[in-house]
């Protein structure tokens, strides 16, 4: 919950090639307190069944820049490993010998100032992803 002097942060992931959250996903929060200040790791979480992080740190007093970094790898190769295990021939997921995502880690950062909140929610697919501010 966001005070006057301070802002928060929350977020969530939805997996655009399954059409549903993406659950069991790493997420890092960080803060810094002007574009010259070294970032300072807060602590972080992993999405829930509906993709949500709810207990995210709070930021500290000051805090002007925040960055969320997703550990998104290993979310999909737990995916893909699965559907080798299932033994589905899916085009897509096949098409190449590739890595199961390209995009190992997604780091989003955004300015926030006092007393707002700010919800981040990131659309995701083993090839690209989306992000935006949410409400």
């Amino acid at each position: 919950m966001s005070t006057s002097t301070t802002a928060s942060v929350s977020t969530h992931i939805l997996d655009t090639s399954l059409g549903r959250p993406a659950e069991g996903v790493a997420v890092h929060l960080s803060a810094r307190s002007g574009r010259e200040t070294d970032w300072q790791a807060l602590g972080g979480s992993a999405t829930d069944a509906d993709g949500r992080c709810k207990d995210l740190p709070d930021l500290p007093e000051g805090t002007t820049h925040v960055r969320l970094d997703f550990a998104v790898e290993a979310y999909f190769e737990a995916k893909t490993a699965k559907k080798q295990a299932d033994a589905q021939q899916d085009a897509p997921a096949n098409r190449d010998s590739g890595p199961a995502v390209f995009f190992p880690e997604v780091a989003i950062t955004f300015a926030v100032v006092p007393g707002e909140h700010y919800h981040v929610p990131l659309l995701l697919n083993p090839f690209g992803y989306s992000v935006y501010r949410g409400s």
